[in-house]
């Protein structure tokens, strides 16, 4: 059976692990965090493969930013990853064969292979944290588009109220749908509605107030932060409309931090309520908060 040295590359920390071929972890799971200078990243990279690279067969990533279709390299890189992370070539980090994926496709298909979305050959797995990411399983296959960069569903355009994102541009779903999106909602009400004045956080600047601010709020009954958190999931829900009368996907999966503070129901319902196709079923992760490795090391095991 094949052994993988899985890595989590994110902007704030690097998670690594051996896994084999059906999924199931082979150690613990250990972290460091992400240096700033790509130079720092790659010795980091080498260190912790050289510690396993005798026993293993494949060293697969699942990273943030758009990777290529040959599964080589970081095409476009995020703006919290190492400058010059889109130049690094992982091939040359070990002389065992390297896979790389983007971190929401590796999600997306964990989630295909042993988590929710298990027997649904058209399923979409949405990461709502901070940002907002998206993996896309399409008759079986996972969707990359012409040269990797499928399925950036958090860069989709929404009719929204002229908020920048921050990739710069306007009124794109994630920066409205995101964990980011609620506390920039949550200041924009405090500034524009009296209900503001009337709210246990009355006593804080609107700039101050955080994500976990409002859900602290919603469980205290308080209608400031209903309102605010009734705004961000009905920008959520705009977003899963548009995305289901695309893709007619039998479910779609929500992952991430964010994904705890939803009713799924609630959520299935309104979307159910307005799309045009058949009727999306929507659920929340099932294969943890690795679900990264887990599927970047399935998806190394098939391609390898």
């Amino acid at each position: 059976m094949k052994k993988v040295l899985a890595i989590d590359a994110g902007g704030t920390k690097l998670l690594y692990a051996l896994i084999n071929e059906k999924g199931e972890f082979l150690s613990d799971v250990e972290k460091v965090f992400t240096p700033k200078n790509i130079e720092e990243l790659k010795e980091i990279f080498k260190t912790i493969i050289k510690k396993y690279e005798e026993d293993i067969d494949i060293i697969a990533f699942a990273t943030a930013g758009a990777v290529n279709n040959e599964n080589t390299k970081v095409e476009s890189s995020t703006p919290n990853m190492p400058e010059g992370y889109n130049s690094l070539e992982f091939s040359n980090l070990s002389n065992k064969s390297v896979y790389v994926e983007n971190d929401a496709n590796a999600a997306a298909w964990a989630e295909y292979k042993i988590g929710a979305a298990m027997g649904e050959d058209n399923t979409i797995t949405i990461t709502i944290g901070t940002g907002i990411g998206g993996g896309f399983i399409i008759n079986g296959k996972l969707l990359r588009g012409k040269s990797g960069r499928g399925g950036e569903v958090g860069s989709m355009k929404i009719a929204g109220r002229g908020r920048v994102c921050t990739c710069l541009r306007k009124d794109c779903w994630e920066s409205y749908a995101s964990g980011t999106g609620l506390q920039k909602t949550a200041e924009e009400v405090a500034f524009n509605d009296e209900i503001f004045n009337l709210s246990i956080f009355s006593d804080k600047s609107p700039k101050d107030i955080t994500t976990y601010d409002i859900i602290n709020g919603l469980n205290m009954k308080d209608e400031y932060s209903k309102k605010v958190f009734d705004i961000w999931k009905q920008d959520l829900i705009t977003g899963l409309i548009n995305i289901t009368n695309i893709f007619d996907t039998e479910s779609i999966i929500i992952s991430g931090g964010m994904g705890k503070f939803i009713d799924t129901e609630e959520i299935e319902n309104a979307v159910n309520s307005e799309i045009v196709t058949s009727p999306v079923k929507i659920k929340l992760a099932k294969a943890g908060n690795y679900s990264g490795m887990i599927g970047t090391a399935l998806l190394a095991c098939e391609k390898i």
